[in-house]
């Protein structure tokens, strides 16, 4: 597979996954992603971008009760 960007080689890895929502960051370390070997872009499967959605959708409910906006 090959990186849009640059072109360069993907590789299975992990990569960094930050996103701020609604009065709060969430912040995960490594995330299962094809990482590019030339500019470090990172790309994640259906599957896993999936599992993120469903921790933040549940995250979002909880965080109501929590934070008023």
């Amino acid at each position: 597979m090959k990186c849009m960007y640059c072109q360069g080689e993907m590789k299975k890895s992990t990569a960094p996954f930050s996103i701020s929502r609604q009065g709060y960051h969430i912040h995960w370390d490594a995330i299962e992603a094809y990482v590019c070997s030339q500019c470090g872009e990172p790309y994640f499967e259906s599957e896993t971008v999936d599992k993120i959605q469903a921790a933040l959708s549940a995250l979002e409910e909880k965080s109501k009760e929590l934070i008023k906006i």
